[in-house]
């Protein structure tokens, strides 16, 4: 790749960091600021309420997806870019200015919630937009690689997370850090979302994007980025919707709410929970650029049959060894197992979905169905998970989990590749068309 797509890719990867940081400092803080904004009574009950908020702005992104992914079409892939990394620096700051329950009552809470709600907006659109943008950015024969980078980037902005939570475990006291502690890590992604902002309102849009004023003919002129538009895609979305389906309730399970559950099921500390998290999601970050090339060479369905092979038999074992794993190295090597897995489906699954869509559809063609299935089974993961564990049968979670996988299983075993597929000749709708045969 060119000076110019490295380039790209780098200033896309940074911002998408910056947007994941915010979004995941939710979950990673969660155990320390529950009790802030709810009453004082059931530990689990406090982690639901605040797993709760966090679920709910999932259902927020189906709206940023429809509304970013308007954007990213109709005025291009850097104007979405940069309204995402705006909407994510409001929310930022007000969870870090937030009240708490002792303060303002159920107040707290609901400022919590419409910083969840804005947090949901922004990443609604920002998958998209950056899954579209990294995807154009590349060459043909380096898409897979050059995608890898979004979940580099998403899970660099985790480990930066679970970094800065690690420092303040071992400078702060944890009564301070369940007093006042944890509205630092909500300031530091306000001011680095400031410094993304300004090299957003910098960044190069794609050739593919530019070419297509040309465009106008993608989807028929004032069509472009409308739901008039994706329903002449019906095929494609719903693929992305079943594509997504496994890989997020995987992903978010190993990723988000794996440090929870190593402390409040494993038994493990909270500093250990959180150093396995780190260690697993450095190698994790790693892997993705190896598989993404793999795919560039192999093709992209030999990878998300693996995921889903793997997902769908290992998860309830490697969940159950987790339970017991009763100190760091049993649980790191665990969760790297499943990490690996995962990588399957994570590395690759930005460019399969904005492989199905012309350009004028594209980015709201990937992110208005990938956020409706997030919503309904990403955002509510957790939820789920805790709510199982709250009723006494936590493993019927593992079961979930390993069944939303083999419904994926089945999807991949009968797509077919999209490797080879020509963003810029995927114009029009009889192209599409044919495009949605190759791959169904």
């Amino acid at each position: 790749m060119g000076r110019e797509q490295w380039k790209k890719i780098l200033v896309g990867s940074a911002g998408n960091m910056v947007e994941w940081f915010d979004w995941f400092v939710y979950a990673s803080f969660a155990t320390y600021f529950a009790g802030a904004f709810f009453p004082d009574g059931n530990p689990t009950a406090q982690l639901m309420n605040t797993a709760g908020i966090f679920a709910v702005g999932f259902f927020m992104r189906p709206v940023g997806g429809w509304l970013l992914g308007r954007v990213g079409d109709r005025k291009g892939r850097k104007a979405a870019l940069t309204l995402t990394v705006t909407l994510m620096s409001a929310s930022a700051v007000l969870i870090a200015v937030a009240p708490t329950y002792a303060v303002a009552g159920y107040g707290g809470a609901v400022v919590l919630l419409v910083a969840r709600l804005l947090q949901g907006l922004s990443v609604g659109g920002e998958y998209a937009a950056s899954a579209t943008y990294l995807t154009e950015a590349a060459a043909p024969e380096k898409r897979g690689f050059a995608s890898s980078f979004q979940y580099v980037s998403m899970t660099a902005g985790q480990i930066v997370g679970l970094g800065l939570q690690i420092v303040l475990q071992r400078t702060l006291s944890d009564d301070a850090l369940h007093s006042w502690g944890w509205r630092i890590p909500f300031i530091v992604g306000a001011l680095g979302a400031a410094v993304i902002f300004y090299l957003r309102r910098n960044m190069l849009e794609t050739e593919v994007y530019e070419e297509s004023a040309d465009a106008d003919a993608t989807v028929g002129g004032d069509d472009k980025g409308t739901i008039k538009a994706l329903l002449a895609h019906k095929r494609e979305a719903f693929l992305v919707m079943a594509l997504t389906m496994g890989g997020t309730v995987a992903y978010y399970t190993y990723t988000t709410y794996l440090t929870k559950y190593l402390s409040n099921s494993a038994g493990l500390s909270k500093q250990t929970a959180t150093l396995v998290s780190f260690c697993a999601l450095i190698v994790f970050a790693c892997l993705q650029p190896l598989a993404g090339a793999l795919s560039d060479r192999i093709g992209r369905r030999p990878l998300l049959i693996t995921f889903a092979v793997g997902s769908t038999f290992l998860t309830v074992p490697i969940m159950t060894l987790l339970q017991h794993a009763g100190s760091f190295w049993p649980a790191l090597g665990l969760s790297l197992l499943a990490l690996v897995v995962v990588t399957g489906y994570t590395s690759i699954n930005a460019c399969v979905k904005a492989e199905l869509f012309p350009t004028g559809i594209r980015a709201l063609g990937v992110a208005l169905p990938y956020a409706i299935a997030n919503a309904l089974f990403g955002g509510t993961a957790e939820y789920v998970a805790l709510w199982f564990k709250d009723g006494g049968i936590e493993s019927g979670f593992y079961w979930y989990v390993a069944g939303c996988a083999a419904v994926s299983l089945i999807v991949y075993l009968t797509m077919r590749e999209t490797r080879d597929i020509d963003l810029n000749r995927v114009k029009t709708a009889e192209n599409v068309t044919h495009a949605a045969k190759q791959v169904a």
